[in-house]
């Protein structure tokens, strides 16, 4: 500890920077539980911030040096029984194609609209497990983030909502269903996640 602080004692921009970059985090940054579902994610807690890699990894899925391709809004994982959505509350028209425009959403902090994917229908075998994924033994789990770019124009990162469970839905191609998170969102991620427009 003490050569740790001899270090930044002799780097005072260093030490500077590093003092600024806490200060920032501890105001901006969303706090997360210590809760976990090793079972099912890993290593991930809950209402924690994770890149696409960082949650497939934990998964498994890919390695560090060839990390699993996933660029769609889901990912199923049979072997774990499991369905993860991935949702950009904020979408434009640069990144989505007028098919992806789905309207993902938090109604209240227990309550998300999502959509399937364009070709999914009610009846379809995917659709199917959706809405009867209790009785399938499977556990949708929700992973949100506002939009796709921060600011300075680096990947956003996830927000890992948690699991959910099946309400009602409506529609087909897509299927809009509404879920009902076991855990609801912090304050913070609800003021992003409810729709604005």
């Amino acid at each position: 500890m003490q050569e740790a602080l001899e270090f930044l004692n002799t780097r005072p921009g260093l030490k500077h920077d590093l003092i600024e970059l806490f200060s920032w985090l501890k105001e901006n940054r969303t706090q997360h539980s210590l809760k976990r579902f090793p079972e099912m994610t890993g290593p991930l807690a809950l209402h924690g911030s994770y890149f696409r890699e960082q949650i497939t990894q934990a998964l498994d899925l890919g390695s560090f040096e060839q990390p699993k391709a996933s660029r769609e809004g889901l990912l199923h994982v049979s072997k774990r029984k499991i369905d993860l959505f991935f949702a950009d509350i904020n979408k434009n028209e640069e990144d989505y194609s007028p098919t992806t425009m789905y309207e993902d959403y938090a109604i209240t902090e227990s309550l998300f609209h999502w959509q399937s994917q364009s070709q999914t229908s009610d009846t379809s075998t995917t659709g199917l497990r959706y809405i009867n994924h209790r009785e399938q033994g499977y556990t949708p789990l929700l992973f949100i983030r506002e939009r796709k770019r921060l600011p300075n124009g680096l990947t956003s990162p996830y927000l890992f909502a948690g699991p959910l469970r099946y309400r009602r839905h409506e529609g087909s191609r897509p299927i809009s269903i509404v879920w009902e998170l076991e855990y609801p969102l912090p304050a913070k991620t609800l003021a992003w996640a409810r729709r604005t427009g």
